[in-house]
């Protein structure tokens, strides 16, 4: 007996127990917006606030991840959908909970009223923050992955946030930019649309050097560096003269704008490789004047062991030897360009490129059309006929080959092979035509050379027949060149 009465007295205590552990849950800690709140709801609305939270994050990743990369779409716009439906869940399962809880939205609306005048102006910077990341995510003017500039501060875009962006330098630093800062500053965005960008080295000599062998030197260490783009060619504007200096500012395209200092950097290695190459000054003299010029000149005079004494002529220095080809002096070789002023060379220079071959790479071949003409800068080049399985000529460094094709349109007659490593200076068709719409008189040089090699037009498979009414051959020539070139 005493045993039961026991275990009874203990199950009435439990039961109490959890009966007084009921009520507190249900008991009310405060009434807000016309609902009592107690303990046990405002768990329940705590959990439910964690769900939304959670499904909004699972949806965002799955559209980042799984959804939105299936319709190809940029990182930055797959980033910002994503990140504005999470917002969406969030506000709309917010409004669920608060409608499930049984909060009067009139009287909240009250309640927001009355407080909302002075939170504005305690979270002013808060707020416009929040606005400010919106007005990115919806506008887009910068997107995760872009490299943009804003306040001297450089780097690619991680994450875009409702409060701030976090940006990446190149130094691999993260930085935490204020959303608001983006609307408030002119911000520079290299990727925006089309990543590709020009980038500009200015360059000053010494005002005796010569400007087109500078112009060369510019644009082929441009040409020598892979991350600059060939289409748009490097350009080379010639600025002035300044403090006894001439002064150029080479011009280049590049794909990656990250990559900007990186290729700053390699091209003014390779131009002062090139200046080198070519004895061209970068040393601009400071001009000195010597006000008692009658009383030094005494005093050099007195000295027995002048280091300053001048003799005769020695003021005159040596030309100095430029390593490698100068193009200029090669493309005066080419008999059509001998008459050349120093524009009208400057202008294939400009738009003709280099072209490395290692040895053994075929350049171009037996009956392929006749699209461009070479001039061989180092290594050298064998000239196969392959109908007759001989080699018949190798060309070596400062000779021309292939320009017989290219101003008449015919194919080509041999297949031309490195027969070591091998840089070729390259004039295509389109180089060539412009060149010869500005300058007419060249198509008429070139149209009356050609009309005294008959033999060689003959081998190309050309025959002039001056008996017929179409003229002389000069001007058979002369048609057939305005006609390939559209002049």
């Amino acid at each position: 007996m005493e045993l039961q009465s026991a275990f009874y007295w203990a199950d009435i205590q439990i039961k109490q127990f959890f009966q007084d552990l009921l009520n507190a849950f249900n008991s009310s800690l405060f009434t807000f917006a016309g609902e009592k709140f107690s303990l046990g709801l405002v768990a329940g609305l705590i959990t439910q606030v964690i769900i939304v939270l959670v499904l909004a994050n699972i949806v965002k990743r799955l559209l980042k991840e799984r959804i939105l990369p299936g319709f190809k779409l940029e990182i930055g716009t797959r980033e910002s959908l994503s990140t504005i439906t999470s917002y969406i869940i969030t506000a709309i399962g917010f409004l669920i909970v608060l409608e499930t809880a049984g909060i009067n939205f009139s009287s909240l609306a009250v309640f927001a009223g009355a407080i909302g005048i002075g939170v504005g102006i305690g979270l002013q910077n808060l707020s416009s923050n929040f606005i400010s990341g919106l007005t990115l995510l919806f506008e887009q003017p910068i997107k995760v992955g872009d490299y943009i500039e804003v306040d001297k501060l450089a780097g690619t875009v991680e994450t875009i946030a409702i409060r701030s962006t976090t940006i990446r330098t190149v130094n691999g630093v993260f930085v935490i930019v204020p959303n608001s800062r983006f609307l408030d500053n002119n911000v520079v965005n290299w990727s925006y649309r089309d990543p590709k960008c020009r980038i500009e080295i200015p360059v000053r000599v010494a005002e005796e050097s010569d400007s087109l062998t500078v112009l060369e030197a510019l644009l082929t260490a441009a040409r020598q560096e892979p991350r600059v783009l060939p289409s748009p060619s490097p350009e080379v504007y010639f600025k002035g003269i300044a403090e006894d200096a001439l002064t150029f500012d080479l011009m280049v395209w590049i794909r990656d704008p990250i990559e900007m200092d990186a290729i700053k950097s390699a091209l003014r290695f390779l131009i002062e490789a090139e200046f080198r190459d070519r004895a061209i000054d970068q040393n601009i003299a400071t001009k000195l004047t010597i006000e008692n010029l009658p009383s030094l000149a005494a005093l050099l005079r007195s000295s027995p062991t002048n280091e300053f004494a001048v003799k005769a002529g020695d003021s005159e220095m040596a030309e100095m030897p430029i390593g490698g080809w100068m193009l200029r002096d090669l493309l005066r070789k080419v008999s059509y360009f001998q008459q050349c002023g120093e524009i009208e060379l400057r202008q294939v220079i400009e738009k003709g490129y280099r072209k490395k071959l290692p040895i053994g790479e075929t350049i171009c071949r037996e009956g392929d059309p006749g699209d461009s003409f070479y001039i061989i800068l180092s290594g050298s080049v064998e000239v196969f006929i392959e109908s007759i399985d001989k080699q018949v000529a190798v060309r070596r460094a400062g000779e021309f080959i292939g320009e017989m094709s290219l101003l008449m349109g015919t194919p080509r007659t041999a297949t031309l092979r490195t027969l070591e490593e091998t840089i070729l200076f390259v004039v295509d068709h389109g180089n060539l035509q412009n060149l010869l719409k500005n300058n007419q008189g060249l198509a008429d040089k070139i149209a009356e050379e050609l009309s005294d090699r008959q033999e060689v037009l003959k081998s190309l498979g050309i025959t002039i027949d001056t008996t017929t009414k179409e003229g002389t051959s000069f001007d058979q020539i002369r048609r057939r060149i305005q006609s390939i070139f559209g002049i």
